[in-house]
């Protein structure tokens, strides 16, 4: 069956003359979200594989609804919660089933904590009775329902609670919690920011035990950043935050016994020194819990299988590598607890079956191609499916395949970024289909084969939007550098000419296994490079060595030394692309957030015979500054690794810039620390370096909020005019030979 969606490849040809009558993209069209995309908001497939369910949520009135749908018809079958309806319960922004769907709980008056981290007022619904069960008069976190509904656990002040939700009863596991010192059960700071997870507490299959992890960090150093407001006086807001080379938290790993009201802690036959516990998971057996320990360079992961009647354990899989192991949430325990696990072990991730011993029963998944996401298996069919990269690093394709490693599947058919969720049972997905000319459309497929189904949404109105727009085509290709052949995007002005020469900025990203050029629809960035490229900028996009998707030893090669070859690749791609006959060599920017910040500086500083400019955006300068997770993952310790650390650095080569350097930071960023910049301005003026620099209050990493975003691209927007565009009124003539 045909799905009807509109591509741009035949708007990239329309002539000068109409690119005239059309409109040009303006920063407040892009932050007054005048091209947002529809979107499926919280899906969950329903237990019976045949609905599932969407949160609808109306911002102009304060309401929201659960809806379930049928698989086959995609037509409304009920309204399974109204908080309009309920006068009970207030307008909530997210839900969570239990395992039987009994019961969900609904989140209202969620404030943010850190990047993932909230505060909420939640509530227990009954979908059999419609009764409604506020779990605390307190603001808590991470409340998470026991597999049959009947009990929730929930994180307060630092300590872990269970409330029964017949009785009323709350019993408090935990009474240690101290800010600053002692968590029970939610992750702490570094635990959530590196390895992307809050809820540090799970319940076993028979609802009768948690395990949770402690953290004691009172031996932490603490960060603390000014909250300036609206008061008189500014305020604090201090946490513990361990940097490159310092203490980390020690933590611990219990189990709380509901039937005996007894806590165990977890002792293992085997010694670690300085360890982290980044994963802990039941098998279906209720009395095996596995959890995943790692040493402090992570590059030895160790899988245990504890016993939670006897406290024993058992080691069933060691994994080694030279430089790192990346944790994941790839692990499924089958009926007969033998498990389906990731590794990169071949040099490529892949996907293994192993037995409830550890022995490797098989290598499902083998190729010169990542899997980048699993998504699960079926149990009727003996089918994993799973996510790759195998027509193409920049394209994503939904597969099938035994878990014999035989009958694999290719069920997407369109080259682009494809993404799934499957229904309960397996028999049907809602595929996420979007690429460089057609923005987000989701339909219903067939697990079997892959065929739609049906159309469930599209984006045609945007599509049509966009054509009252001045755009460019992204053209997407590689570029060889350093014997790699890169991926890289750019985009041209509409009415370019190959006879004119044209300023060149770029954007790059490149943190270890990240990747930018990739075929899938615009971001916010996006339109704004095309509104770049319209005022008469060509943009590029270059994903260099240590990206990832294209095997480990490509990812891996920064080992010990990020901002070095990384940097050589930016700067060599920005030569060769200055030798285009289009591309203006003297007029040639850089700019990056984050770590792209840091790129950014480092490229500007060490290749400064290249870059004209650059915009470093919450940039780490120093990689003492950053955190022991991240940091130490790929470059070990200072102590180990100083020259490592420092050769690469940009706040150590300040006294080589050259060009025109804008410097932004937000000052209450709690990932990559203000700290990091105002270092760096220090550097630059002791070096007698002239520079610009903006400082957003009380901003976090994502610089947002109010009208801060618009501010932030007008600010860059203009630095670029200033620095790059002062020949874009009348474009040069060509002075290079073809």
């Amino acid at each position: 069956m045909k799905i009807k969606h509109i591509s741009f490849l035949f708007f990239f040809v329309i002539t000068t003359s109409i690119y005239a009558q059309q409109k040009e993209i303006t920063l407040e069209d892009i932050w007054n979200e005048t091209f947002r995309t529809e979107q499926m908001d919280a899906l969950h497939s329903m237990k019976n594989g045949q609905q599932y369910s969407v949160l609808n949520i109306n911002r102009k009135k304060k309401s929201s609804t659960i809806d379930v749908y049928d698989y086959k018809t995609l037509s409304k079958v009920k309204t399974l919660v109204d908080s309009e309806a309920t006068g009970e319960i207030p307008y909530f922004t997210n839900y969570t089933f239990s395992a039987d769907e009994s019961k969900i709980i609904l989140a209202t008056h969620v404030e943010s904590i850190f990047r993932r981290s909230t505060l909420g007022i939640y509530y227990v619904y009954n979908t059999k009775n419609n009764a409604i069960v506020q779990i605390s008069e307190e603001k808590i976190q991470e409340p998470t329902l026991s597999p049959d509904g009947s009990k929730v656990a929930y994180g307060l002040n630092n300590n872990l609670y269970v409330k029964d939700l017949l009785s009323g009863k709350v019993t408090q596991i935990t009474s240690d919690g101290i800010k600053n010192k002692i968590i029970n059960g939610i992750t702490d700071w570094v635990y959530e920011e590196e390895f992307g997870f809050v809820r540090a507490f799970e319940w076993n299959a028979d609802g009768n035990k948690i395990a949770y992890l402690r953290f004691d960090e009172t031996e932490v150093h603490e960060f603390s950043m000014d909250v300036y407001g609206k008061a008189l006086y500014q305020t604090q807001n201090v946490f513990k935050y361990p940097k490159a080379g310092e203490k980390n938290a020690i933590v611990s790993l219990y189990l709380f016994d509901l039937v005996k009201n007894k806590t165990s802690e977890v002792k293992l036959n085997k010694s670690y020194k300085d360890f982290y516990i980044p994963r802990i998971k039941w098998t279906n057996n209720p009395d095996v819990l596995s959890a995943q320990y790692m040493n402090r360079h992570q590059n030895e992961l160790d899988l245990w299988m504890i016993n939670a009647k006897d406290m024993s354990s058992d080691l069933v899989l060691a994994e080694k590598d030279k430089a790192y192991i990346d944790v994941t949430f790839d692990l499924t325990y089958l009926k007969d607890n033998s498990f389906i696990w990731t590794s990169e072990k071949d040099g490529y991730n892949h996907i293994y079956h192993y037995s409830k011993d550890g022995d490797l029963i098989n290598q499902i998944t083998k190729g010169n191609w990542e899997i980048t996401n699993y998504y699960g298996f079926d149990e009727i069919k003996n089918r994993i499916y799973y996510q790759s990269v195998e027509n193409g690093s920049t394209n994503r394709d939904v597969y099938a395949i035994g878990l014999t490693g035989k009958n694999k599947e290719r069920l997407t058919k369109t080259d682009g970024t494809n993404n799934a969720s499957f229904s309960a049972d397996f028999k049907y997905f809602i595929n996420t289909f979007s690429s460089a000319t057609t923005p987000p459309e989701y339909t219903l497929n067939k697990a079997s084969g892959g065929n739609i189904v049906k159309s469930i949404k599209d984006n045609d109105i945007l599509a049509k939007r966009l054509l009252d727009y001045k755009t460019s085509k992204k053209e997407f290709s590689t570029i060889h550098i350093n014997g790699n052949d890169l991926n890289m995007w750019m985009i041209k002005p509409a009415n370019f000419n190959p006879g004119k020469e044209y300023p060149l900025f770029m954007y790059q990203y490149s943190g270890p296994g990240s990747q930018q050029v990739a075929n899938r629809w615009n971001s916010s960035n996006d339109y704004w490079y095309q509104m770049l490229a319209q005022k008469g900028y060509i943009i590029a996009c270059v994903d260099g060595r240590g990206t990832g998707l294209k095997g480990a030893d490509f990812k891996k090669m920064t080992q010990r030394e990020l901002g070095k070859y990384e940097v050589e690749d930016q700067i060599e791609a920005a030569k060769i692309l200055g030798e285009l006959p289009y591309i203006d060599e003297t007029r040639i920017g850089i700019w990056g957030w984050s770590y792209g910040g840091f790129m950014s500086s480092n490229t500007l500083f060490k290749g400064n015979d290249v870059f004209k400019m650059a915009i470093a955006v919450a940039p780490v300068t120093s990689w003492r500054f950053y955190d022991t997770i991240y940091t130490e993952r790929y470059m070990a310790t200072p102590q180990e690794n100083s020259s490592g650390y420092d050769e690469n650095s940009p706040i150590n080569h300040v006294d080589k810039l050259n060009g025109d350097f804008l410097l932004i930071h937000g000052s209450g960023d709690d990932n990559v620390h203000v700290q990091n910049t105002m270092r760096m301005v220090e550097a630059l003026i002791q070096a007698d370096k002239q520079f610009e620099w903006m400082i957003y209050p009380d901003n976090n990493h994502g610089i947002r909020g109010g009208n801060t975003r618009l501010h932030l691209y007008k600010k860059m927007t203009d630095f670029i005019d200033k620095t790059l565009g002062d020949k874009l009124e009348k474009p040069q003539e060509n002075k290079k030979h073809p």
